[in-house]
């Protein structure tokens, strides 16, 4: 099952939601900021084998309870869940999918309906005359992969097809992830501020990707002798964890603080309203620079991982450190 709440909704009431879903099933999977899955197979055996019901019983009771009416996909996997509460017109409704029929009811559904598609995948698919899920299933998972790339393109043709093994994970809201550093002295020099907070940058990333998360947001908060301090939020264009999204937006956040000799004592970096990685939608992309960036990251990370985190960084932050 999975459960759209509506778009604008808050967390605490979100936070409701997901205790009422715990009341259907044990095994339920935040994933903020408004939707939900949850495992129906061990709620059958207690509730029947209806799910259908199951969805209609949900509504019922965030209308009733919450005042919140919530949109319903039920399916035999992830995938088919997502697409058809997606497909479910606001502001409420339940749709249940059997899995002798997903083959079907997915064929004429445009290929950007498909859970986990994303705009640009659906333009690249356009561009070569794919334009429902009918016909991106019948195409071989080998040009779907020459056209989406390999991992993008393997999952988009299993997708297709129905195919997803993905398992439920049970997930409670998550917090947000946090790095901070305290200079032993006050700082003026813009330069070492940067740097420092390049380091900070690094940390957080590649804590959340140990983590299997990505933030929405990011936030930075700037320390000053005398105790005051200057706080600013922004959202990224989409969710990520890899180093250079994070770094482009916490420059531009600490760009925006106008520093002017101020004498900062700390740095402390968030990301807020984070999101499971696996639901970020991997965009292909023709920036062969930052793709490469991104495998290297991959590799930085290896390195991290067996010799310990300061072994290997961005040149600035070596310097600072040295």
């Amino acid at each position: 099952m999975h459960v759209r709440c509506p778009a604008r909704v808050s967390e605490e009431v979100y936070r409701q939601v997901l205790e009422l879903l715990s009341d259907l099933s044990p095994v339920v999977q935040a994933l903020p900021p408004t939707t939900a899955l949850v495992e129906l197979k061990g709620a059958l055996r207690y509730h029947g084998p209806d799910t259908h019901r199951l969805g209609e019983i949900l509504r019922v009771r965030t209308l009733s309870r919450l005042g919140v009416d919530v949109r319903v996909g039920i399916g035999p996997s992830i995938t088919v869940a997502a697409t058809a509460s997606a497909q479910v017109a606001p502001p409420g409704g339940v749709l249940t999918v059997t899995p002798d029929r997903v083959t079907d009811w997915l064929a004429p559904l445009p290929v950007e309906a498909l859970h986990g598609i994303g705009p640009r995948q659906a333009a690249a698919l356009h561009d070569y005359g794919i334009h429902t899920v009918g016909l991106l299933a019948a195409v071989s998972p080998e040009t779907t992969q020459r056209l989406l790339g390999g991992k993008a393109g393997r999952l988009a043709a299993d997708r297709a097809r129905g195919l997803d093994p993905r398992p439920v994970v049970p997930r409670t809201l998550p917090a947000s992830a946090t790095v901070r550093l305290r200079f032993d002295r006050h700082v003026l020099d813009g330069a070492d501020v940067r740097a420092a907070l390049l380091d900070l940058v690094v940390k957080l990333a590649r804590l959340l990707r140990r983590r299997g998360q990505a933030p929405r947001a990011l936030s930075l908060t700037l320390q000053f002798a005398g105790g005051s301090s200057w706080e600013k939020t922004r959202r990224l264009p989409e969710a990520s964890a890899h180093d250079e999204d994070l770094r482009s937006m916490a420059y531009r956040l600490i760009d925006s603080a106008g520093l002017q000799r101020g004498r900062i004592t700390g740095l402390v970096l968030k990301g807020d309203d984070l999101v499971d990685a696996d639901q970020v939608a991997q965009q292909i992309s023709l920036d062969h620079t930052r793709e490469a960036r991104l495998v290297a990251e991959a590799a930085v990370d290896r390195v991290r991982d067996k010799y310990g985190q300061d072994v290997i960084g961005p040149a600035a932050v070596i310097r600072r450190a040295s």
